[in-house]
């Protein structure tokens, strides 16, 4: 008769065979994290707020308007409010890793996963699914109190169009990629302050500044600027003469992001926390 030995277990009585660290067990772990901070919540919230009242306020004035505004539609105007949410999402980002490294709790997370690189991919995962979900049923919410208020007053657009199904769902993209950028500089500058500066500038600062520049030089690089290129996804040319093609302009806005993930990556990988 063979005997079956009873796993190892450790001094809480937890066999030490459940214990390993998996790709699985680390999303669950910053699931955990995301859900239970109270400032995630708000500042999700908060954005929630920005997409929904100023989408309604901008449409609103349309509304009162003879015509829109250059480069601008029924759909792009009941979606304005994507880009002051930009903000709080990319304030999000950059607080959920630098955060950790402002308490010193970044070090017992790599200390449990002493890979690291998972706990960048788990908190990338989380928040991306996260802000996808909830600026969705904001876009979404957005564009159909817009298009109440416009109603009557100018052409409206409908969930039907095959563009105008793009710029909603475009909306929640854009503003996920851009939280996603935040945080990846969050992880770069390990400093809440110099992450958020950085990325307002890159947001808020630069593109307007861009414009000042003569024609020649700001109509070939304007529309190459991260919130530039991405913005063509939600629908209107927002004042940029030579605009990208939605899809290409979302390319090159991932693009950036993918640049900043890696080397937040490779400086995770072989920095000190």
């Amino acid at each position: 008769m063979t005997t079956v030995e009873a796993p190892a277990l450790s001094s809480t009585g937890i066999s030490r065979g459940v214990l390993r660290v998996t790709q699985l067990r680390v999303v669950l772990s910053e699931w955990t994290k995301l859900r239970s901070l109270r400032s995630t919540v708000y500042t999700l919230l908060t954005a929630v707020v920005l997409m929904i009242g100023l989408g309604a306020l901008f449409a609103a004035i349309a509304a009162s308007q003879p015509s829109f505004n250059p480069g601008e539609s029924a759909t792009s105007t009941s979606l304005t409010g994507t880009f002051f949410a930009q903000l709080a999402i990319g304030v999000l980002g950059v607080l959920l890793i630098s955060g950790e490294y402002s308490t010193g709790m970044i070090r017992a997370s790599l200390t449990v996963v002493p890979g690291r690189l998972p706990v960048l991919w788990a908190k990338l995962a989380v928040f991306a699914a996260a802000v996808f979900g909830a600026m969705l049923l904001a876009s979404l919410t957005s564009f159909l109190i817009g298009q109440a208020l416009l109603s009557g007053h100018h052409p409206t657009a409908s969930l039907a169009d095959p563009a105008t199904l793009r710029s909603v769902v475009g909306a929640a993209l854009y503003l996920t990629v851009a939280g996603m950028t935040g945080l990846a500089l969050g992880a770069l500058l390990r400093h809440t302050a110099a992450a958020i500066s950085t990325f307002v500038g890159a947001f808020f600062v630069i593109p307007p500044l861009m414009l000042l520049l003569p024609a020649p030089f700001s109509s070939h690089v304007v529309q190459y600027l991260p919130s530039n290129a991405g913005a063509m996804l939600v629908g209107g040319s927002y004042g940029v003469s030579n605009p990208l093609a939605p899809w290409t302009g979302f390319a090159v806005m991932c693009g950036y992001a993918l640049v900043l993930i890696g080397w937040a990556a490779w400086q995770l990988r072989r920095g000190d926390a």
